[in-house]
């Protein structure tokens, strides 16, 4: 295996595994947030959330590339006032996938969340314990399995996006050119071969991810049932 193919991969797992950290801190609060608020409003951020999953990438990949270009307001100030320009780089492609990657995140964990009994918080509230220390004490223990869930299938989508960071981060070699458009641009040039190693290597490991949630949650609700 040549070194731009090696080199390719580490920058896929490098993205998706710094995707996956980043909504997984996002999405633990969020996620409480919406199973437990019972405002009006919750279905509108509900909605925002899961539009990355209705909407085409590249629709979501094209304003963002505009929002970052330094010929517009948001791209201008960070070009002025920090030196950074989002298009066409690594961190521009990491919080594009981070926006993509919301509802796989975010919706397991308050789906799990939301089948909690409420009785866990309230023994736990009974007790004196507060809201972070029941979050992470008590609630973040009896939802393994979705968190599992959510790195899991976060990491799986990460690795395979390709019209949102093709938009946003192009094909550069070393910066933004993930396996996913790797593949891509060997079909267009022809070189099934190496498309064809590309194509495997993700297969190979979004089946490993899929068999180890399945495997995970069997023995939970095994385990759960064994419990009662």
């Amino acid at each position: 295996m040549g070194s731009d193919f090696i080199d390719t991969l580490i920058l896929t797992g490098k993205l998706a595994s710094a995707t996956t950290v980043s909504l997984l801190l996002i999405g633990l609060p969020t996620a409480y947030a919406l199973a437990y608020s019972r405002s009006r409003i919750k279905v509108v951020f509900e909605a925002l959330i899961c539009m990355p999953m209705v909407l085409p990438p590249t629709v979501i990949g094209y304003y963002l590339l505009v929002a970052f270009s330094p010929q517009n307001a948001f791209g201008k100030f960070l070009e002025n006032a920090f030196d950074i320009r989002l298009a066409f780089s690594f961190e521009g492609i990491w919080i594009a996938s981070i926006i993509a990657g919301l509802p796989f995140m975010i919706q397991p964990l308050q789906n799990g969340l939301a089948a909690l009994p409420v009785s866990y918080k309230e023994a736990a509230y009974t007790l004196g314990k507060s809201r972070t220390t029941t979050f992470f004490r008590v609630l973040l223990p009896n939802i393994k399995p979705s968190v599992i869930t959510g790195v899991a299938l976060t990491f799986a989508h990460c690795i395979g996006e390709f019209g949102i960071v093709l938009m946003v981060g192009g094909n550069i070699p070393g910066e933004t050119r993930i396996a996913s458009v790797a593949i891509y641009d060997e079909v267009q040039t022809l070189n099934y071969a190496v498309a064809n190693r590309y194509s495997l290597t993700l297969f190979l490991i979004s089946f490993v991810l899929l068999v180890i949630i399945y495997s995970i949650n069997k023995r939970f609700r095994i385990s759960s049932a064994i419990s009662t």
